[in-house]
């Protein structure tokens, strides 16, 4: 579905990618997994071409569906971004438009790319709520972010997210802001959502554990380098990198398992 080839990405003095490729398979969850700084959030921004100067990709390909984004004028990559590829951030109030209430912005979304009439787009985004299991939907869409707990509002990220049925979501750290009980349930919705709906994941986390439990295949990075890759279970009981090998110690270290 999506193939990453050799992607480079530079800051003024820094490799933050070196030649990092991966593929995500149709309906497979995909983990990304490495300390902070190690290029996770900085590959993800890459395939959204969301890279912000003084950053620059300075190589590499991003085949989705075996078209390059890496050369798609503007205003086409624009109409990839939540119709085709979606992404979830580690902080939903700064994603969410405080001025706007959260049907306004999920209904947006589905006029932008869907070209749906007003009163359409309204009972989309009241369906998508009600689909993320926000309680009394039709009066919640007419609710402000501020109004939501944290987790609300990654469960409103998440339908602004599917409003418009991409095949990829890429989630970036998104529960860790939030307290264990509620990442639970957050990961809980990630994964039947991604049963229903049939949909590829990347799941960006510096947590092996989360890793481990709803992800089918991992890439470890460290340094803006692949270090290890390969289904989850085989990696997590016979890791062959050192870093790996570190990585899950202090996960058991932790769990005391």
């Amino acid at each position: 579905m999506l193939e990453v080839k050799d992607l480079s990405v530079t800051y003024p003095g820094v490799k933050a990618v070196n030649d990092v490729s991966l593929a995500v398979r149709p309906g497979e969850v995909l983990g990304l997994v490495g300390e902070s700084g190690s290029g996770k959030s900085t590959i993800a921004l890459a395939i959204m071409r969301l890279i912000a100067p003084p950053g620059r990709i300075t190589a590499g390909k991003v085949l989705l569906a075996g078209r390059d984004l890496m050369t798609l004028p503007a205003d086409e990559m624009i109409k990839v971004r939540g119709a085709q590829i979606s992404m979830i951030f580690q902080d939903p109030f700064t994603s969410l438009n405080p001025v706007f209430t959260v049907g306004e912005q999920i209904a947006e979304a589905v006029r932008l790319h869907q070209g749906l009439k007003k009163r359409a787009a309204w009972e989309k985004a009241v369906g998508m709520l009600d689909l993320v299991r926000i309680k009394d939907p039709g009066s919640r869409s007419k609710d402000y972010p501020h109004q939501f707990s944290g987790g609300m509002r990654q469960r409103v990220m998440i339908a602004m997210a599917l409003a418009c049925q991409p095949g990829l979501l890429i989630a970036d750290e998104p529960t860790t802001a939030l307290d264990v009980t509620v990442q639970a349930e957050i990961l809980r919705l990630l994964q039947e959502l991604q049963a229903k709906l049939g949909l590829s994941i990347i799941y960006i986390t510096h947590n092996f554990g989360i890793v481990r439990e709803i992800c089918g295949r991992v890439v470890v990075l460290h340094q803006g380098s692949v270090v290890e890759e390969g289904e989850t279970a085989a990696i997590f009981n016979a890791p062959r990198n050192a870093y790996t090998q570190r990585l899950i110690e202090s996960l058991r270290i932790i769990s005391g398992r």
